[in-house]
C-alpha cells in the first residue's frame, strides 16, 4: 500500500483499508486508516478524521493495545468539537458508552448510548441505531434489567433481518448478544444465536467473524461434553484470530486450557492458560481451579480473590468466579468465606434467575452445607442443583454435582444412594474421557459402603495413600486439599483404628482389605 498512496485521496485509502480488513490483514488495515487520517487532516476534513480515528480505536482494541486505542478515541472527540450534527457523533458516543460500561460507570454508559440512539434514529442511520441498541441493552442487563435489555437486542436484530446493517455492525450485534447470553448462562439462547451467527459468518470474506463464532461454539461444545469438537473449534479460532483480534484469540486458548484441565492434562492446561494471558485474556476461573487441582490451595485462593477484586462492580463477571471461590474456600477450610461467596452468588441468581445461575448457586450452597456438617440440607440443595444441571445437559457439571451428592448421602447414612450417585459420576467421567485419577477416586467412593471402625470414604482414601507411602504434601496435591486438612484426617484415622504410626495404619489397611477394595 505504501508505494501507491501518494496520489490517492482519503476516500480511496479508506476503501483500501476496508479491503485489507476483508481479507484478514489487520496491520495493513491499520496502516491504511492512519494514512487516510493524515490525508483527511491535510484536507481539513474533520468528519473524515474522526471517522478514521474511531476505526483505529476499534482496530487497536482488537490488537489489545488499549492505550493507543484510547488515544485515537480522544482524538476523534477533539476532531468533532464544534462540528454540526453528523453520524460520526453517534458512533463516537456509542464507543464512549462502551468504555463507560467497561469501567462500571453504568449510568454514564446508559446516557451516552441513549444519545447515540437518538442520533441514529434522527439521521435514519441503521448501523448507528443497531450499535446503540446493543450497547444500551448490555448496560441495562448489567443494571439488573435483563428483560428490558433483551427487548432492545430484539430491536437490533430486527434491523439485521431487514438487511439494513453493514457486515461490521451486524457481526458486532451478533457477538454482543451471544456474549451476554454466555454471561447470563442462558445456554439455550446462546446456542441458538451461535448457530445463526456462525451460518452468517461463514459467508463473510474475513476470518474475523468465523473465528469469533468458533470461540463461542467451542465453549458450548465444552459444556455439552463434546471435548474433541470443542478443542478443534477453539484451536482453529486461535489461528483465525491470531492477527485480527488477540483478546478473543486468548479466549480460544482459554477454552483449550479448560478442556486440558478436565482431562487431567495439567501441564497442557498451564501452557494454554499462559498463552491466553499473554494475549490479554484473563484465564479465570480456570487458572485458579488448576492451582486447586495441583494442590496449591494458597495460590488458588490468591488467584481467585485477585480476579474477584478486579470485578468488584460487575455482578455477572463475579457470578462466573464465585462458584470456583466457594470450591477453593472449602478446600482451604475457610467456611466463612465460602458461605459469604455462596450467599452473594444466590443474590445474583435472584436478580438473573437463569437455569445455569440457579444450578451453580444450588451446587455452591450444597458444597458449603456439606463442609459445615449439615449433610441433610446439602442433600436437598444438591438434588435441586442436579435437576437443573441435567436439564441444561452439561455432563461434566452433572458428574461433579453427583459426586458431592454422593458424599452427602454417605454422611447421612444412605449408603445405597451414595454408591449409586458416585457410580453415575464415574460413568459420566469415563464417557467424557475426563481425568482418570478423579474417576478412580469416585469409583473408590462408590465401592466403600461398609468400612471398618467407622471410617468415612475420604478417610479410607487417605489411608490408602498412606499405605502407598505418600507424604502429607503429596496427598494434599492428589486430593486437592490443604496439608492442614490431610493432617486432621490422619488424626481422625489414627483415633478410629487405634494406631499411632503410619506403619501400623498401613498394616490395618491391608489387614482389613481397604487397599484392595480401593485400588
Amino acid at each position: 500500500m505504501a508505494g501507491t498512496t501518494d496520489q490517492q485521496d482519503a476516500a480511496t485509502l479508506e476503501e483500501l483499508a476496508d479491503a485489507a480488513w476483508s481479507v484478514g490483514n489487520l496491520d495493513e488495515c491499520i496502516a491504511g486508516r492512519e494514512l487516510a487520517y493524515k490525508r483527511f487532516e491535510a484536507d481539513g476534513d474533520a468528519r473524515g478524521m474522526a471517522r478514521s480515528a474511531i476505526a483505529l480505536y476499534d482496530y487497536y482494541c482488537f490488537k489489545g493495545r488499549h492505550g493507543v486505542a484510547n488515544g485515537w478515541l480522544q482524538r476523534a472527540k477533539r476532531n468533532l468539537e464544534g462540528q454540526p450534527d453528523a453520524p460520526e457523533h453517534g458512533v463516537l458516543l456509542e464507543r464512549e458508552a462502551e468504555v463507560a460500561n467497561g469501567s462500571g460507570a453504568l449510568e454514564l454508559a446508559l446516557e451516552k448510548a441513549g444519545r447515540a440512539l437518538e442520533i441514529g434514529r434522527r439521521l435514519r442511520d441503521a448501523d448507528i441505531e443497531a450499535e446503540a441498541l446493543q450497547c444500551k441493552a448490555r448496560v441495562l442487563i448489567s443494571l439488573g434489567k435483563p428483560a428490558d435489555g433483551f427487548a432492545l437486542f430484539d430491536e437490533a436484530m430486527l434491523l439485521a433481518t431487514e438487511g439494513r446493517l453493514g457486515s461490521f455492525v451486524l457481526g458486532k450485534v451478533y457477538c454482543s448478544l451471544i456474549s451476554v447470553c454466555d454471561q447470563l448462562g442462558d445456554l439455550q439462547r446462546a446456542a441458538e444465536w451461535t448457530e445463526v451467527g456462525s451460518e452468517w459468518a461463514l459467508g463473510q470474506s474475513s476470518t474475523f467473524y468465523p473465528g469469533l463464532c468458533r470461540v463461542h461454539r467451542a465453549e458450548l461444545l465444552r459444556l455439552r461434553g463434546d471435548w474433541v469438537g470443542a478443542e478443534a473449534e477453539a484451536r482453529r479460532a486461535c489461528t483465525e484470530l491470531a492477527n485480527l483480534h488477540v483478546v478473543n484469540a486468548g479466549a480460544a486458548f482459554y477454552e483449550v486450557g479448560e478442556i486440558r484441565r478436565r482431562i487431567g492434562d495439567l501441564e497442557g492446561a498451564e501452557e494454554e492458560f499462559r498463552r491466553a494471558e499473554e494475549l490479554g485474556f484473563e484465564p479465570q476461573p480456570g487458572i485458579s481451579l488448576l492451582r486447586l487441582d495441583q494442590g496449591r490451595i494458597d495460590a488458588a485462593s490468591r488467584s481467585i480473590s485477585t480476579a474477584l477484586a478486579d470485578a468488584t462492580w460487575d455482578r455477572l463477571a463475579r457470578a462466573k468466579l464465585l462458584p470456583a471461590w466457594v470450591e477453593i474456600a472449602v478446600a482451604a477450610d475457610a467456611l466463612d468465606v465460602a458461605r459469604a461467596s455462596a450467599d452473594e452468588l444466590a443474590t445474583i441468581a435472584d436478580e438473573y434467575p437463569t437455569p445455569w445461575l440457579v444450578a451453580v448457586t444450588r451446587q455452591a450452597q450444597g458444597r458449603v452445607e456439606l463442609a459445615a456438617g449439615d449433610a441433610r440440607a446439602a442433600c436437598g440443595s444438591l438434588r435441586r442443583a442436579l435437576e437443573h444441571m441435567q436439564m441444561l445437559e452439561v455432563p461434566y457439571e452433572v458428574a461433579g454435582t453427583r459426586a458431592l451428592l454422593g458424599s452427602a448421602y454417605r454422611t447421612v447414612g444412605d449408603d445405597d444412594a451414595a454408591a449409586a450417585s458416585f457410580q453415575a459420576a464415574v460413568e459420566i467421567l469415563e464417557r467424557l474421557g475426563a481425568d482418570p485419577a478423579r474417576a478412580r477416586t469416585l469409583a473408590l467412593q462408590a465401592g466403600t459402603s461398609s468400612l471398618p471402625n467407622g471410617l468415612t470414604s475420604r478417610e479410607a482414601e487417605v489411608l490408602c495413600l498412606v499405605a502407598s507411602g505418600r507424604t502429607n504434601k503429596q496427598m494434599a496435591a492428589d486430593l486437592g486439599l490443604s496439608e492442614k486438612t490431610i493432617a486432621r484426617h490422619l488424626s481422625n484415622i489414627f483415633t478410629k483404628i487405634e494406631v499411632s504410626s503410619r506403619a501400623a495404619a498401613t498394616a490395618f489397611a491391608f489387614e482389613h482389605r481397604i487397599v484392595s477394595r480401593t485400588s
